[in-house]
Protein backbone atom coordinates (compact mmCIF):
# COMPACT_ATOMS: atom_id res chain seq x y z
CA UNK A 1 0.00 0.00 0.00
CA UNK A 2 2.69 2.42 0.96
CA UNK A 3 4.04 1.83 -2.89
CA UNK A 4 1.13 2.84 -4.15
CA UNK A 5 0.54 5.73 -2.36
CA UNK A 6 3.72 7.18 -2.74
CA UNK A 7 3.22 6.38 -6.60
CA UNK A 8 0.11 8.27 -6.82
CA UNK A 9 1.17 11.12 -4.46
CA UNK A 10 4.57 11.83 -6.66
CA UNK A 11 2.56 11.04 -10.47
CA UNK A 12 -0.11 13.51 -8.79
CA UNK A 13 2.41 16.18 -8.34
CA UNK A 14 3.81 16.69 -11.18
CA UNK A 15 0.54 16.61 -13.08
CA UNK A 16 -0.47 19.20 -10.46
CA UNK A 17 2.52 21.40 -11.19
CA UNK A 18 2.55 21.22 -14.74
CA UNK A 19 -1.02 22.57 -15.26
CA UNK A 20 -1.04 24.81 -12.86
CA UNK A 21 2.09 25.96 -14.82
CA UNK A 22 0.50 25.86 -18.22
CA UNK A 23 -2.55 27.25 -17.56
CA UNK A 24 -3.61 29.53 -20.02
CA UNK A 25 -0.82 29.75 -21.60
CA UNK A 26 -1.21 27.29 -24.49
CA UNK A 27 -3.94 28.91 -26.45
CA UNK A 28 -1.43 30.19 -29.16
CA UNK A 29 0.58 28.03 -31.70
CA UNK A 30 3.50 29.35 -30.15
CA UNK A 31 2.57 28.85 -26.86
CA UNK A 32 1.58 24.82 -27.77
CA UNK A 33 4.63 24.19 -30.06
CA UNK A 34 7.17 25.98 -28.30
CA UNK A 35 6.07 27.01 -25.19
CA UNK A 36 5.81 30.83 -26.13
CA UNK A 37 9.44 30.92 -26.40
CA UNK A 38 10.04 31.42 -22.91
CA UNK A 39 11.97 28.15 -21.93
CA UNK A 40 15.04 28.99 -19.73
CA UNK A 41 18.20 27.10 -19.28
CA UNK A 42 17.12 25.10 -16.10
CA UNK A 43 13.93 23.80 -17.94
CA UNK A 44 15.66 23.16 -21.49
CA UNK A 45 18.74 21.29 -19.86
CA UNK A 46 15.96 19.57 -17.34
CA UNK A 47 13.38 18.51 -20.15
CA UNK A 48 16.56 17.17 -22.42
CA UNK A 49 17.69 14.82 -19.68
CA UNK A 50 14.85 12.95 -19.08
CA UNK A 51 13.79 13.21 -22.64
CA UNK A 52 17.14 11.48 -23.86
CA UNK A 53 16.85 8.83 -20.62
CA UNK A 54 14.10 6.42 -20.98
CA UNK A 55 13.32 3.13 -20.65
CA UNK A 56 14.88 2.04 -23.58
CA UNK A 57 18.19 3.03 -22.00
CA UNK A 58 17.64 2.07 -18.58
CA UNK A 59 16.80 -1.34 -19.68
CA UNK A 60 18.40 -1.78 -22.94
CA UNK A 61 21.89 -0.27 -21.97
CA UNK A 62 21.66 -2.22 -18.39
CA UNK A 63 21.17 -5.11 -20.37
CA UNK A 64 23.87 -4.65 -23.09
CA UNK A 65 26.31 -3.97 -20.02
CA UNK A 66 25.16 -6.89 -18.37
CA UNK A 67 25.42 -9.35 -21.26
CA UNK A 68 29.37 -8.16 -22.66
CA UNK A 69 30.96 -4.68 -21.34
CA UNK A 70 30.63 -0.62 -21.18
CA UNK A 71 31.73 -0.48 -24.91
CA UNK A 72 27.80 0.89 -24.66
CA UNK A 73 29.52 3.68 -22.95
CA UNK A 74 30.31 5.51 -25.99
CA UNK A 75 26.67 6.13 -27.46
CA UNK A 76 25.99 8.03 -24.00
CA UNK A 77 29.54 9.76 -23.27
CA UNK A 78 30.41 10.92 -27.01
CA UNK A 79 26.92 12.19 -27.59
CA UNK A 80 28.03 15.57 -26.59
CA UNK A 81 29.41 16.20 -29.46
CA UNK A 82 26.29 16.55 -31.12
CA UNK A 83 24.79 18.33 -28.09
CA UNK A 84 27.87 20.85 -28.65
CA UNK A 85 27.17 21.49 -32.16
CA UNK A 86 23.68 21.85 -31.45
CA UNK A 87 24.44 24.45 -28.86
CA UNK A 88 27.38 26.55 -30.43
CA UNK A 89 26.63 26.46 -34.86
CA UNK A 90 23.40 24.63 -35.15
CA UNK A 91 21.06 26.40 -32.55
CA UNK A 92 21.91 29.77 -33.68
CA UNK A 93 20.79 29.16 -37.17
CA UNK A 94 17.45 27.67 -35.86
CA UNK A 95 16.80 30.78 -33.75
CA UNK A 96 17.94 33.60 -35.90
CA UNK A 97 15.57 32.02 -38.73
CA UNK A 98 12.73 31.21 -36.31
CA UNK A 99 12.20 27.88 -37.70
CA UNK A 100 9.11 26.19 -35.38
CA UNK A 101 10.46 22.78 -36.54
CA UNK A 102 13.06 20.97 -38.76
CA UNK A 103 11.59 20.75 -41.64
CA UNK A 104 10.30 24.45 -41.99
CA UNK A 105 14.12 24.68 -42.37
CA UNK A 106 14.58 22.13 -44.70
CA UNK A 107 11.86 23.24 -46.58
CA UNK A 108 13.37 26.41 -46.97
CA UNK A 109 16.52 25.10 -47.90
CA UNK A 110 15.38 22.73 -50.02
CA UNK A 111 11.89 23.70 -51.50
CA UNK A 112 8.83 22.41 -49.91
CA UNK A 113 8.48 18.54 -51.26
CA UNK A 114 11.55 18.07 -49.44
CA UNK A 115 10.27 19.49 -46.16
CA UNK A 116 7.00 17.25 -46.41
CA UNK A 117 9.39 14.10 -47.28
CA UNK A 118 11.50 14.68 -44.10
CA UNK A 119 8.46 15.41 -41.99
CA UNK A 120 6.61 12.20 -43.41
CA UNK A 121 9.74 10.28 -42.48
CA UNK A 122 10.62 11.76 -39.45
CA UNK A 123 6.86 11.11 -38.01
CA UNK A 124 7.14 7.66 -39.38
CA UNK A 125 9.76 6.95 -36.99
CA UNK A 126 8.23 8.37 -34.34
CA UNK A 127 5.21 5.87 -34.66
CA UNK A 128 6.58 3.20 -35.41
CA UNK A 129 9.94 2.77 -33.84
CA UNK A 130 10.58 5.39 -30.76
CA UNK A 131 7.42 5.37 -29.34
CA UNK A 132 6.44 1.83 -29.42
CA UNK A 133 10.16 0.75 -28.37
CA UNK A 134 9.44 3.12 -25.07
CA UNK A 135 6.46 2.04 -24.21
CA UNK A 136 7.43 -1.58 -24.34
CA UNK A 137 10.77 -1.11 -22.72
CA UNK A 138 8.82 0.31 -19.70
CA UNK A 139 5.92 -2.12 -19.63
CA UNK A 140 8.43 -4.90 -19.44
CA UNK A 141 10.34 -3.32 -16.42
CA UNK A 142 6.88 -2.81 -14.30
CA UNK A 143 5.85 -5.97 -15.27
CA UNK A 144 8.61 -7.15 -13.54
CA UNK A 145 9.18 -4.84 -10.89
CA UNK A 146 5.57 -5.43 -9.79
CA UNK A 147 4.98 -8.94 -10.49
CA UNK A 148 1.61 -8.33 -12.69
CA UNK A 149 1.57 -11.64 -13.50
CA UNK A 150 1.05 -13.08 -10.08
CA UNK A 151 -0.72 -10.12 -8.59
CA UNK A 152 -3.79 -10.56 -11.62
CA UNK A 153 -2.88 -13.82 -12.95
CA UNK A 154 -2.97 -12.97 -16.31
CA UNK A 155 -0.72 -14.49 -18.86
CA UNK A 156 2.91 -12.45 -19.96
CA UNK A 157 1.31 -11.49 -22.51
CA UNK A 158 -1.49 -10.09 -21.46
CA UNK A 159 0.14 -8.17 -18.77
CA UNK A 160 2.22 -6.98 -21.30
CA UNK A 161 -0.94 -5.65 -23.29
CA UNK A 162 -2.33 -4.19 -19.99
CA UNK A 163 0.43 -2.35 -19.41
CA UNK A 164 1.30 -0.78 -22.04
CA UNK A 165 -2.31 0.86 -22.63
CA UNK A 166 -2.29 1.97 -19.04
CA UNK A 167 1.24 3.91 -19.74
CA UNK A 168 0.81 5.16 -22.50
CA UNK A 169 -2.97 6.52 -22.29
CA UNK A 170 -1.58 8.52 -19.14
CA UNK A 171 1.67 9.40 -21.20
CA UNK A 172 -0.80 11.15 -23.80
CA UNK A 173 -2.64 12.87 -21.88
CA UNK A 174 0.31 15.19 -20.70
CA UNK A 175 1.47 15.66 -24.01
CA UNK A 176 -1.73 16.57 -25.83
CA UNK A 177 -3.14 18.25 -23.31
CA UNK A 178 -0.56 21.10 -22.29
CA UNK A 179 2.18 20.89 -25.66
CA UNK A 180 5.67 21.78 -25.19
CA UNK A 181 5.26 23.82 -21.94
CA UNK A 182 3.84 20.92 -20.06
CA UNK A 183 6.24 18.54 -21.53
CA UNK A 184 9.38 20.52 -20.50
CA UNK A 185 7.65 21.12 -16.95
CA UNK A 186 6.93 17.68 -15.90
CA UNK A 187 10.52 17.12 -17.75
CA UNK A 188 12.22 18.41 -14.77
CA UNK A 189 10.49 17.73 -12.33
CA UNK A 190 10.41 14.15 -12.63
CA UNK A 191 14.31 14.35 -13.99
CA UNK A 192 14.97 15.32 -10.10
CA UNK A 193 13.70 12.28 -9.32
CA UNK A 194 15.53 10.18 -11.68
CA UNK A 195 18.34 11.56 -10.74
CA UNK A 196 18.05 10.73 -6.65
CA UNK A 197 16.50 7.24 -7.33
CA UNK A 198 19.11 6.73 -10.72
CA UNK A 199 21.96 7.56 -8.28
CA UNK A 200 20.75 5.90 -5.54
CA UNK A 201 19.85 2.00 -6.91
CA UNK A 202 23.59 1.36 -7.40
CA UNK A 203 24.38 2.26 -3.98
CA UNK A 204 21.46 -0.23 -2.65
CA UNK A 205 23.22 -2.51 -5.40
CA UNK A 206 26.59 -2.02 -4.09
CA UNK A 207 25.49 -3.06 -0.46
CA UNK A 208 23.06 -5.75 -1.32
CA UNK A 209 26.78 -7.38 -3.36
CA UNK A 210 28.58 -6.77 -0.35
CA UNK A 211 26.31 -8.74 1.74
CA UNK A 212 26.47 -11.13 -0.48
CA UNK A 213 30.84 -11.49 -0.32
CA UNK A 214 30.25 -11.03 3.44
CA UNK A 215 31.54 -7.47 3.97
CA UNK A 216 30.51 -3.52 2.27
CA UNK A 217 30.18 -1.33 -0.39
CA UNK A 218 34.41 -1.46 -0.70
CA UNK A 219 34.28 -5.43 -0.32
CA UNK A 220 31.91 -5.04 -3.65
CA UNK A 221 33.83 -2.54 -5.19
CA UNK A 222 36.84 -4.65 -4.84
CA UNK A 223 35.16 -7.38 -6.53
CA UNK A 224 33.19 -5.31 -9.67
CA UNK A 225 37.85 -3.74 -10.47
CA UNK A 226 39.19 -6.88 -9.64
CA UNK A 227 36.93 -10.11 -11.50
CA UNK A 228 35.80 -10.29 -14.87
CA UNK A 229 37.35 -7.04 -15.39
CA UNK A 230 36.88 -7.29 -19.64
CA UNK A 231 33.79 -6.47 -18.54
CA UNK A 232 34.87 -2.75 -17.26
CA UNK A 233 36.36 -2.23 -20.38
CA UNK A 234 34.88 0.97 -22.50
CA UNK A 235 37.31 0.67 -25.49
CA UNK A 236 35.99 -2.77 -26.24
CA UNK A 237 37.94 -6.29 -26.48
CA UNK A 238 37.03 -7.27 -30.35
CA UNK A 239 35.08 -9.94 -29.25
CA UNK A 240 31.38 -10.50 -28.75
CA UNK A 241 30.71 -8.35 -25.70
CA UNK A 242 31.55 -5.56 -27.61
CA UNK A 243 28.29 -3.51 -28.28
CA UNK A 244 29.98 -1.60 -30.72
CA UNK A 245 33.51 -1.32 -32.01
CA UNK A 246 35.80 1.46 -30.75
CA UNK A 247 36.08 2.65 -34.22
CA UNK A 248 32.78 3.87 -34.46
CA UNK A 249 33.14 6.34 -32.02
CA UNK A 250 34.45 8.29 -35.37
CA UNK A 251 32.34 7.14 -37.51
CA UNK A 252 28.31 5.92 -37.38
CA UNK A 253 28.55 7.21 -33.97
CA UNK A 254 29.36 11.18 -35.32
CA UNK A 255 27.14 10.79 -37.80
CA UNK A 256 24.07 9.39 -34.87
CA UNK A 257 25.01 12.54 -32.53
CA UNK A 258 24.66 14.86 -35.41
CA UNK A 259 21.06 13.28 -36.17
CA UNK A 260 20.52 13.09 -32.59
CA UNK A 261 21.08 15.72 -30.88
CA UNK A 262 21.49 18.65 -33.92
CA UNK A 263 18.15 17.75 -35.94
CA UNK A 264 16.25 15.57 -34.14
CA UNK A 265 12.69 17.33 -34.09
CA UNK A 266 11.44 16.21 -29.94
CA UNK A 267 15.16 17.04 -28.99
CA UNK A 268 16.01 20.52 -30.61
CA UNK A 269 12.30 21.51 -29.87
CA UNK A 270 13.52 22.43 -26.76
CA UNK A 271 16.26 24.57 -27.48
CA UNK A 272 13.94 26.10 -30.20
CA UNK A 273 11.38 27.20 -27.42
CA UNK A 274 14.17 28.88 -25.64
CA UNK A 275 13.80 31.90 -24.28
CA UNK A 276 17.08 33.21 -26.18
CA UNK A 277 20.32 32.15 -27.74
CA UNK A 278 22.20 32.70 -24.15
CA UNK A 279 19.28 30.37 -22.45
CA UNK A 280 19.26 27.67 -25.00
CA UNK A 281 23.18 27.36 -25.09
CA UNK A 282 23.06 27.28 -21.26
CA UNK A 283 20.41 24.41 -21.24
CA UNK A 284 21.49 22.45 -23.94
CA UNK A 285 25.21 22.46 -22.19
CA UNK A 286 24.27 21.25 -19.03
CA UNK A 287 22.22 18.73 -20.12
CA UNK A 288 25.53 17.43 -21.56
CA UNK A 289 27.04 17.44 -18.08
CA UNK A 290 23.58 15.08 -16.85
CA UNK A 291 25.05 12.68 -20.00
CA UNK A 292 27.79 11.92 -18.08
CA UNK A 293 26.28 10.58 -15.22
CA UNK A 294 23.99 8.14 -17.30
CA UNK A 295 26.60 5.55 -17.55
CA UNK A 296 26.31 5.35 -13.40
CA UNK A 297 22.50 5.01 -13.81
CA UNK A 298 21.72 3.51 -17.33
CA UNK A 299 25.07 0.57 -17.39
CA UNK A 300 26.61 0.27 -13.61
CA UNK A 301 23.06 -1.48 -12.60
CA UNK A 302 24.15 -3.70 -15.37
CA UNK A 303 27.46 -4.98 -13.99
CA UNK A 304 26.22 -5.03 -10.29
CA UNK A 305 23.39 -7.03 -11.54
CA UNK A 306 26.03 -9.54 -13.83
CA UNK A 307 27.86 -10.50 -10.17
CA UNK A 308 24.91 -10.36 -7.72
CA UNK A 309 22.67 -12.81 -10.17
CA UNK A 310 25.33 -14.14 -12.31
CA UNK A 311 25.08 -14.54 -16.45
CA UNK A 312 22.08 -16.38 -16.11
CA UNK A 313 19.23 -14.01 -16.19
CA UNK A 314 17.02 -14.06 -19.58
CA UNK A 315 16.28 -11.99 -21.24
CA UNK A 316 19.47 -9.66 -20.93
CA UNK A 317 17.38 -6.94 -20.32
CA UNK A 318 15.75 -8.36 -17.27
CA UNK A 319 19.23 -7.31 -15.42
CA UNK A 320 17.95 -3.59 -14.53
CA UNK A 321 14.30 -4.56 -13.37
CA UNK A 322 15.38 -7.65 -11.38
CA UNK A 323 18.45 -5.13 -9.34
CA UNK A 324 15.63 -3.11 -8.46
CA UNK A 325 12.93 -5.81 -7.20
CA UNK A 326 15.58 -7.27 -5.51
CA UNK A 327 17.20 -4.22 -3.96
CA UNK A 328 15.85 -1.01 -3.75
CA UNK A 329 13.52 -0.85 -0.55
CA UNK A 330 10.21 -1.16 -0.34
CA UNK A 331 9.75 2.70 0.64
CA UNK A 332 11.41 3.97 -2.35
CA UNK A 333 9.78 1.08 -4.50
CA UNK A 334 6.58 3.71 -5.54
CA UNK A 335 8.94 6.92 -5.97
CA UNK A 336 10.91 4.53 -8.21
CA UNK A 337 8.14 3.20 -9.80
CA UNK A 338 6.67 7.09 -10.24
CA UNK A 339 10.23 8.23 -12.01
CA UNK A 340 10.10 5.11 -14.16
CA UNK A 341 6.82 5.78 -16.10
CA UNK A 342 8.10 9.80 -15.70
CA UNK A 343 11.10 8.32 -18.52
CA UNK A 344 8.73 6.11 -19.97
CA UNK A 345 5.93 9.50 -20.23
CA UNK A 346 8.89 12.10 -21.07
CA UNK A 347 10.04 10.45 -24.09
CA UNK A 348 6.66 9.44 -25.04
CA UNK A 349 4.68 12.70 -24.93
CA UNK A 350 7.99 14.54 -26.89
CA UNK A 351 7.80 11.93 -29.63
CA UNK A 352 4.21 12.72 -29.79
CA UNK A 353 4.20 16.56 -28.95
CA UNK A 354 6.97 16.96 -31.72
CA UNK A 355 4.64 14.33 -34.34
CA UNK A 356 1.56 16.44 -33.74
CA UNK A 357 3.54 19.82 -34.28
CA UNK A 358 5.50 18.82 -37.52
CA UNK A 359 1.96 17.30 -39.24
CA UNK A 360 0.08 20.47 -38.15
CA UNK A 361 2.79 22.66 -38.88
CA UNK A 362 4.54 21.14 -42.01
CA UNK A 363 1.72 18.97 -43.29
CA UNK A 364 -1.84 20.12 -42.89
CA UNK A 365 -1.39 24.02 -42.65
CA UNK A 366 0.55 23.75 -46.34
CA UNK A 367 -1.15 20.86 -47.88
CA UNK A 368 -4.60 21.09 -46.54
CA UNK A 369 -6.13 24.24 -45.01
CA UNK A 370 -3.41 27.21 -45.36
CA UNK A 371 -5.65 29.88 -43.78
CA UNK A 372 -5.98 27.85 -40.28
CA UNK A 373 -5.43 29.86 -37.72
CA UNK A 374 -3.93 28.55 -34.45
CA UNK A 375 -7.20 27.15 -32.70
CA UNK A 376 -7.71 25.11 -35.55
CA UNK A 377 -4.02 24.05 -35.92
CA UNK A 378 -3.51 22.67 -31.89
CA UNK A 379 -7.06 21.28 -32.63
CA UNK A 380 -5.80 19.34 -35.40
CA UNK A 381 -2.32 18.32 -33.62
CA UNK A 382 -4.45 17.01 -30.72
CA UNK A 383 -6.49 15.02 -33.09
CA UNK A 384 -3.09 13.33 -34.92
CA UNK A 385 -1.53 12.76 -31.44
CA UNK A 386 -4.54 10.88 -30.54
CA UNK A 387 -4.42 8.59 -32.97
CA UNK A 388 -0.61 8.32 -33.25
CA UNK A 389 -0.66 7.19 -29.98
CA UNK A 390 -3.40 4.58 -30.53
CA UNK A 391 -1.19 3.35 -33.19
CA UNK A 392 1.66 2.66 -30.66
CA UNK A 393 -0.59 1.49 -28.18
CA UNK A 394 -0.73 -1.72 -30.34
CA UNK A 395 2.50 -1.77 -31.92
CA UNK A 396 5.07 -1.68 -28.47
CA UNK A 397 3.53 -5.08 -27.42
CA UNK A 398 4.75 -7.17 -30.57
CA UNK A 399 8.48 -5.63 -29.96
CA UNK A 400 8.64 -8.83 -27.54
CA UNK A 401 10.13 -10.45 -30.54
CA UNK A 402 12.90 -8.22 -31.49
CA UNK A 403 16.08 -10.21 -30.92
CA UNK A 404 18.65 -8.02 -30.55
CA UNK A 405 17.07 -6.43 -27.44
CA UNK A 406 15.57 -3.28 -27.44
CA UNK A 407 17.93 -0.76 -27.42
CA UNK A 408 20.27 -2.38 -31.09
CA UNK A 409 16.44 -2.23 -32.33
CA UNK A 410 16.01 1.49 -32.08
CA UNK A 411 19.55 2.16 -33.06
CA UNK A 412 19.42 -0.30 -36.16
CA UNK A 413 16.17 1.15 -37.39
CA UNK A 414 17.18 4.69 -36.46
CA UNK A 415 19.48 4.68 -39.62
CA UNK A 416 17.00 4.94 -41.49
CA UNK A 417 16.13 8.20 -40.74
CA UNK A 418 19.78 9.67 -39.24
CA UNK A 419 21.76 9.77 -41.89
CA UNK A 420 20.06 11.47 -44.95
CA UNK A 421 18.59 14.30 -42.49
CA UNK A 422 21.72 14.71 -40.93
CA UNK A 423 23.26 15.15 -44.17
CA UNK A 424 21.00 17.82 -45.31
CA UNK A 425 21.14 20.12 -42.33
CA UNK A 426 24.98 19.49 -42.55
CA UNK A 427 24.80 21.31 -46.22
CA UNK A 428 22.26 23.59 -45.36
CA UNK A 429 24.56 24.85 -42.78
CA UNK A 430 27.61 24.75 -44.34
CA UNK A 431 26.91 25.21 -48.09
CA UNK A 432 24.26 28.15 -47.94
CA UNK A 433 26.03 29.15 -51.50
CA UNK A 434 25.67 25.65 -53.11
CA UNK A 435 22.70 25.69 -55.80
CA UNK A 436 20.97 22.06 -54.67
CA UNK A 437 17.94 21.54 -56.36
CA UNK A 438 15.27 19.84 -54.74
CA UNK A 439 15.23 16.94 -56.53
CA UNK A 440 19.02 16.00 -55.45
CA UNK A 441 17.92 16.56 -51.99
CA UNK A 442 14.70 14.02 -52.30
CA UNK A 443 16.91 11.55 -54.28
CA UNK A 444 19.32 11.38 -52.08
CA UNK A 445 16.75 10.69 -49.30
CA UNK A 446 15.06 7.77 -51.67
CA UNK A 447 18.38 6.34 -52.36
CA UNK A 448 19.42 6.22 -48.38
CA UNK A 449 16.35 4.40 -47.42
CA UNK A 450 16.74 1.14 -50.38
CA UNK A 451 19.83 1.58 -49.60
CA UNK A 452 20.14 1.02 -46.26
CA UNK A 453 17.92 -1.50 -46.18
CA UNK A 454 19.43 -3.73 -48.75
CA UNK A 455 22.92 -3.31 -46.68
CA UNK A 456 22.55 -3.88 -43.35
CA UNK A 457 18.96 -6.40 -43.86
CA UNK A 458 18.98 -7.30 -47.67
CA UNK A 459 22.21 -9.07 -48.43
CA UNK A 460 21.01 -11.85 -45.42
CA UNK A 461 18.23 -12.95 -47.69
CA UNK A 462 20.94 -13.78 -49.90
CA UNK A 463 22.98 -15.39 -47.92
CA UNK A 464 25.67 -12.39 -47.88
CA UNK A 465 26.81 -9.86 -45.23
CA UNK A 466 28.73 -6.94 -45.74
CA UNK A 467 32.06 -7.33 -43.63
CA UNK A 468 31.83 -4.14 -41.17
CA UNK A 469 29.69 -3.65 -38.37
CA UNK A 470 26.62 -1.99 -39.34
CA UNK A 471 27.72 1.57 -37.72
CA UNK A 472 30.10 1.96 -40.03
CA UNK A 473 27.81 1.98 -43.14
CA UNK A 474 26.43 5.26 -41.78
CA UNK A 475 29.41 7.39 -42.34
CA UNK A 476 30.16 5.51 -45.80
CA UNK A 477 26.44 6.20 -46.77
CA UNK A 478 26.09 9.79 -45.30
CA UNK A 479 29.02 10.95 -47.21
CA UNK A 480 28.31 9.00 -50.33
CA UNK A 481 24.74 11.14 -50.15
CA UNK A 482 26.35 14.06 -49.44
CA UNK A 483 28.68 13.51 -52.55
CA UNK A 484 25.77 13.06 -54.66
CA UNK A 485 23.85 16.07 -53.99
CA UNK A 486 27.63 18.21 -54.18
CA UNK A 487 27.82 16.60 -57.40
CA UNK A 488 24.45 17.12 -58.83
CA UNK A 489 24.28 20.48 -58.04
CA UNK A 490 27.42 21.44 -59.51
CA UNK A 491 26.03 19.61 -62.75
CA UNK A 492 22.55 20.78 -62.43
CA UNK A 493 22.35 23.50 -60.24
CA UNK A 494 19.24 25.25 -59.43
CA UNK A 495 17.66 28.15 -60.82
CA UNK A 496 18.26 30.46 -57.92
CA UNK A 497 20.51 30.72 -55.05
CA UNK A 498 19.35 29.81 -51.65
CA UNK A 499 18.57 32.94 -49.19
CA UNK A 500 18.70 32.42 -45.70
CA UNK A 501 16.17 35.24 -43.88
CA UNK A 502 17.34 36.35 -40.68
CA UNK A 503 14.38 37.11 -38.52
CA UNK A 504 14.82 36.11 -35.03
CA UNK A 505 12.06 36.59 -31.90
CA UNK A 506 14.57 36.10 -29.72
CA UNK A 507 18.01 37.85 -28.13
CA UNK A 508 20.98 36.24 -30.63
CA UNK A 509 23.49 37.15 -27.80
CA UNK A 510 25.75 34.07 -27.35
CA UNK A 511 26.46 32.67 -23.94
CA UNK A 512 30.20 33.87 -23.20
CA UNK A 513 31.26 30.06 -20.77
CA UNK A 514 30.04 28.65 -24.26
CA UNK A 515 33.65 27.53 -25.38
CA UNK A 516 34.54 26.95 -22.02
CA UNK A 517 32.02 24.58 -20.78
CA UNK A 518 32.10 22.69 -24.15
CA UNK A 519 35.86 21.72 -23.75
CA UNK A 520 34.97 20.72 -20.45
CA UNK A 521 32.65 18.33 -21.53
CA UNK A 522 34.74 17.17 -24.12
CA UNK A 523 37.72 16.72 -21.53
CA UNK A 524 35.25 14.94 -19.59
CA UNK A 525 34.08 12.50 -21.80
CA UNK A 526 38.11 12.08 -22.75
CA UNK A 527 38.92 11.52 -18.77
CA UNK A 528 35.85 9.02 -18.17
CA UNK A 529 37.37 6.41 -21.37
CA UNK A 530 40.73 6.55 -19.60
CA UNK A 531 38.93 5.35 -16.81
CA UNK A 532 37.15 2.09 -17.92
CA UNK A 533 40.38 1.28 -19.91
CA UNK A 534 43.24 -0.91 -19.78
CA UNK A 535 45.32 0.99 -17.69
CA UNK A 536 41.90 2.09 -15.76
CA UNK A 537 39.47 -0.07 -13.63
CA UNK A 538 39.50 -2.73 -16.86
CA UNK A 539 42.85 -3.35 -15.84
CA UNK A 540 43.28 -7.47 -14.91
CA UNK A 541 45.22 -7.64 -12.46
CA UNK A 542 44.53 -5.34 -10.39
CA UNK A 543 41.92 -2.29 -9.23
CA UNK A 544 43.96 0.07 -11.75
CA UNK A 545 47.32 -0.69 -13.80
CA UNK A 546 50.35 0.92 -12.09
CA UNK A 547 50.53 3.45 -14.60
CA UNK A 548 47.27 4.69 -14.72
CA UNK A 549 48.00 7.80 -12.48
CA UNK A 550 50.29 8.38 -15.02
CA UNK A 551 48.06 8.55 -18.10
CA UNK A 552 45.07 9.92 -15.92
CA UNK A 553 47.63 12.84 -14.92
CA UNK A 554 49.06 13.84 -18.41
CA UNK A 555 45.32 13.44 -19.51
CA UNK A 556 44.35 15.80 -17.02
CA UNK A 557 46.81 18.24 -18.16
CA UNK A 558 45.25 18.21 -21.70
CA UNK A 559 42.34 18.67 -20.89
CA UNK A 560 43.20 21.43 -18.67
CA UNK A 561 44.95 23.45 -21.48
CA UNK A 562 42.56 22.92 -23.71
CA UNK A 563 39.69 24.28 -21.45
CA UNK A 564 41.81 27.51 -21.19
CA UNK A 565 42.01 27.80 -24.96
CA UNK A 566 38.65 27.33 -25.54
CA UNK A 567 37.60 30.09 -23.07
CA UNK A 568 40.10 32.50 -23.97
CA UNK A 569 40.96 32.70 -27.76
CA UNK A 570 38.36 30.39 -29.14
CA UNK A 571 35.33 32.17 -27.15
CA UNK A 572 36.25 35.68 -28.65
CA UNK A 573 36.39 34.09 -31.88
CA UNK A 574 33.13 32.46 -31.34
CA UNK A 575 31.44 35.80 -30.01
CA UNK A 576 32.64 37.64 -33.04
CA UNK A 577 31.19 34.94 -35.37
CA UNK A 578 27.76 34.84 -33.84
CA UNK A 579 27.60 38.44 -33.70
CA UNK A 580 28.68 39.07 -37.30
CA UNK A 581 26.14 36.13 -38.88
CA UNK A 582 22.74 36.62 -37.06
CA UNK A 583 23.29 39.79 -34.73
CA UNK A 584 22.05 41.47 -37.98
CA UNK A 585 18.05 43.18 -37.77
CA UNK A 586 15.06 41.50 -38.26
CA UNK A 587 14.41 40.33 -42.35
CA UNK A 588 17.72 40.80 -43.21
CA UNK A 589 18.55 38.21 -45.99
CA UNK A 590 21.67 36.70 -45.72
Amino acid sequence: MLTFLSCIAFMGFVAWYSWRKTRGKVSSASGYFLAGNGLTGIFIGGSLLLTNISTEQLIGQNGLTYAGNMTALAWEVWAVRGIILLAVLFLPMYLGGAFATMPTFLKSRYGEGTGRLVSGLLIFGYIFIWSPSVLYSGSLALMKILNVEQMTGLSQTQSLWAITWIIGIIGAIYAISGGLRAVAISDTLNGIGLLVIGCLLPVFGLIALGEKLGGGISVALTEITTTHTEKLNAIGTGSELDAIPISAVFTGLMVMAIFYWSTNQFIIQRALGAASLKEGQKGLLLSGFFKMLIPFIAMFPGLIAYHLFGPDLSPNDMAYPALVEATLPKPLLGLFIAVLLGAVFSTYNSLLNSSATMFAIDLYKPIFNKDADDYRLIFVSKIFAILTAIVTLFLAPNLVHASDGVFLFVSKFAGFIAIPLACLVVLGLFARKLRIPPIAAQFAIIFHIVTYYVLVWGLEWVGMEIPMHWMHVFTILFFLEAGIIIVWSLIKPHGEAYEYIHAPKVEMLAWKYSMLVSAMLLSCATLIFVLFSNVGVAYSEGIVAPSFRLYFTLATLTCVAFCIWAHTWLQKKYERYVSDKYGQPQGTPR
